[in-house]
Parts: C-alpha cells; sequence; structure tokens
C-alpha cells in the first residue's frame, strides 16, 4: 500500500442533538440527551415509544423545495450533512478552482444500513389503497441506498468512485475505511465519505422492537441509552447523518486547506459468528481493533481515548469491554472510553459516520465527551467510561469502534494531525 497519508478537512453531522458539528459537539460536552418520544407517527402498540428524532431539520436549507418531495428523508438526511462537511472543508474540485481536484479523482462512498424505509411503507400503503400502478415514479430511487452518494456526486461534479457499503451498524465505519484506503492507493484524491440513516418508522420501530433489541425505558426517555450500565435494557433509535471529507494530505497543505485530523488507521473482518449477538469474549472485535492498530503502525499504549460502539444492550458492552481488554491490557484501565450514543441513540449506518465526526472534534479541542446516564455499575463492564461528565484530556489518537448484525466490525483509528 502507499504512503499517502489522508487527512480530515470538513465535517457534516445531524443528530438527535441537531444540525450541525458545532451544535452536536456543544451538547455532548454539557452530556445532553436527545432522546424523547416519537412525535413521527402513532406508536399504537410498539413496546418502545421514544427515539432519537433529529428536530429541527429544515431539508428547504439545503435543497431545493420541489426536490424534497422526491427524496427520502435519509437521502436528505446524507445531502445536507454532506454540504455542511464540503463547506467547511472549502474542497475544490475542476479545473476552474484554484489548486481543484481532478473531478475523475473525487470520490463518494456514502451507505445506509436500511435506507429509503419510509419511502417503502408509504408507497405500499398507496398500493394497496389505490393500485400498485399508482405508485410515485420516484419511489425507486427514493429507495435504493446507492441514491445518497449519487446525489452528492452529481450535485459536486465528484467523478470517482460513487457507492455504498451496506454492513448493518459498521456501514458509514466501512464507507470511511475504504475511502481511506482509496486515497492510499492513488485511486482517489479526495473522497466525501459516510452515512445516513432514517429508520424511525413504523417497520423500523416494529422490527427492531419485536426482536427485543430495543429498550422499552418508557418512563424517562431521556436516560433510556444507558451504555455500560449494570441497568441497559436494549438500544434507543436514532437518525442522522454523519459525513467527513478526506484528502490526500500534500494536496490538502498545497490548496491551504485547515487540517482537523488525520486518518492513519482502519480494520474490517466479521465475527463468522451469529446474526445479531458478537462473538464470545469479544474475539472478533480484538481482531479488527488489532487490524487497525496494524495497519496504522501503531501500540495499544499509542491511544488515548476510543469511542465505543457502546449500544446499551446487555451483549454488545460486555463484550466490547471484554475486546477493549484483550487488546489493550494494563493500558486499559487507563483509557477513557465513552459512548455517544447515550445522548445521540444508536443511528444505524450513520453511527460510524457520526462518531468520526466527535472522535476527529476530541482531537481537535481536547476533550473527551461523556457517557451520560451511568448510575450503576456493571461487573462486567469495569472501564473508565467518562461518566456523565465531559472531561479535558488532549489526546494525540482515537479509536472509534463499529460492530453490526451479521457478524461485521469496522475500526477506525484517528490522531491529532501534526
Amino acid at each position: 500500500m502507499s504512503n499517502r497519508r489522508v487527512v480530515i478537512t470538513g465535517t457534516g453531522i445531524l443528530t438527535a442533538l441537531g444540525t450541525g458539528t458545532e451544535k452536536n459537539w456543544k451538547a455532548m460536552l454539557a452530556g445532553q440527551s436527545g432522546i424523547a418520544n416519537i412525535t413521527r407517527f402513532d406508536v399504537g402498540k410498539i413496546d418502545t415509544r421514544f427515539a432519537g428524532e433529529v428536530k429541527d431539520f429544515q431539508p428547504e436549507q439545503f435543497i431545493e423545495k420541489r426536490e424534497v418531495r422526491r427524496m427520502d428523508l435519509f437521502a436528505q438526511f446524507a445531502l445536507a450533512a454532506a454540504e455542511m462537511a464540503v463547506k467547511e472543508s472549502g474542497l475544490p474540485i475542476g479545473p476552474d478552482a484554484p489548486h481543484g481536484y481532478t473531478p475523475e479523482k473525487v470520490g463518494v462512498i456514502v451507505g445506509s444500513g436500511i435506507g429509503g424505509i419510509s419511502s417503502l411503507e408509504e408507497q405500499y400503503r398507496k398500493g394497496a389503497e389505490k393500485g400498485f400502478d399508482r405508485l410515485s415514479p420516484f419511489f425507486i430511487i427514493q429507495m435504493i441506498i446507492n441514491m445518497a452518494p449519487g446525489l452528492i456526486s452529481m450535485r459536486y461534479g465528484c467523478k470517482g468512485p460513487n457507492w455504498s457499503p451496506v454492513s448493518a451498524c459498521a456501514t458509514s465505519a466501512h464507507a470511511i475505511g475504504e475511502a481511506w484506503k482509496s486515497i492510499r492507493l492513488g485511486e482517489c484524491d479526495a473522497v466525501i465519505a459516510g452515512g445516513a440513516e432514517a429508520a424511525i418508522t413504523p417497520l423500523g420501530m416494529g422490527g427492531f422492537s419485536v426482536m427485543k433489541a430495543l429498550s422499552n425505558y418508557n418512563e424517562d426517555p431521556s436516560r433510556a441509552s444507558r451504555p455500560f450500565d449494570k441497568d441497559r435494557d436494549g438500544f434507543v433509535m436514532g437518525e442522522g447523518a454523519g459525513i467527513i471529507v478526506l484528502e490526500e494530505l500534500e494536496h490538502a497543505k498545497k490548496r491551504g486547506a485547515r487540517i482537523l485530523a488525520e486518518l492513519v488507521g482502519y480494520g474490517a473482518n466479521s465475527d463468522a459468528h451469529h446474526v445479531t449477538q458478537p462473538a464470545p469474549e469479544g474475539e472478533g472485535a480484538a481482531r479488527c481493533m488489532r487490524l487497525a492498530l496494524a495497519s496504522a503502525g501503531m501500540n495499544p499504549e499509542d491511544v488515548g481515548y476510543i469511542n465505543a460502539h457502546g449500544t446499551s444492550t446487555p451483549f454488545n458492552d460486555a463484550n466490547e469491554t471484554k475486546a477493549i481488554k484483550t487488546v489493550f491490557g494494563a493500558h486499559a484501565k487507563k483509557l477513557p472510553v465513552s459512548s455517544t450514543k447515550s445522548m445521540t441513540g444508536h443511528m444505524l449506518g450513520a453511527a460510524g459516520g457520526a462518531e468520526a465526526v466527535v472522535s476527529v472534534m476530541t482531537l481537535l479541542h481536547g476533550i473527551i465527551p461523556p457517557t451520560i446516564n451511568y448510575a450503576t455499575p456493571d461487573p462486567d463492564c469495569d472501564l473508565d467510561y467518562v461518566p456523565n461528565q465531559a472531561r479535558e484530556q488532549r489526546v494525540n489518537a482515537v479509536m472509534s469502534n463499529s460492530f453490526g448484525f451479521g457478524g461485521t466490525n469496522a475500526v477506525l483509528l484517528f490522531k491529532r494531525f501534526q
């Protein structure tokens, strides 16, 4: 593999805490929860009545009004996050821009775990009531996942690779990792990468609920997402998007870009164990973390913070803790680990992208966001989870973990740029 270095120059994020990087970062440092009762539809008999809806999103700020109606919400989220990231980056594309990138060398890798599920529900209802010859002509392009990177590529004239990984909750971490590889190999010089999700719908909530995967803490939704806490009872559904701009270092420096952080490592592998449960002792997750460290040429002691997958499910949190202890040994006891899903909920295919943005902000500002709602220690989860309050601590490297149904794992490793 080439030794081309890859840096991050732009971030875009929408979560239940709000739209935009600064708004999210400020809310996280304050330990705010974005989880509340669902407002978008009548939950009916679904056991879980709450989720992390993006409440302040105004698509017309990012997309022409007539186009909004033709896009599923997940694609709207993706376009909005991409616009924020590209704007912050100042990414120049084309010969007319000073130090502009060749369009054929700019890629877009943006995925989703589920894609246009709200459009699927809406059009099925319409077909059942009025006939399936009455569907919207936009239905298929609303539903398919690769329309998110397609629309982004059309907006910015990116003529390089344009595709969507789909790997459940590891989706956007895989997208960012594959973007890193494509720049390292020289296939691309810049990539817009991440993920988007909008599955807070009757089918989405109902499906996860009957799997018994969701928290049922309806009495206080803001406290329902409790990663690593003894009383955790399932994950909380979130939505939104997280997208970053990655560039080859020398070109970024030549154009005078503000470099936010460097992506130095990526691991991807499989548990090959079970459709929903992690491998015993976190064996697959541990291997994946080691792959990321090896790809970066780093030792475990070099990592100063882990943004954990930390879903608030009994299986994940205990197994992720074991995996961290396996990989980091004695250093694990001194290593801050937190889950920002305690505040945003679990954004499924968008989680890794959002948490990549958080990792970058941690390196930039020297502050570690907390795991909120941590009240009762669990003997199986015995690390430093930065409970309830943000912590000022300068770190040089951040690991971000993403693990998904089907036993798929992705780990990203970021460094402070120097």
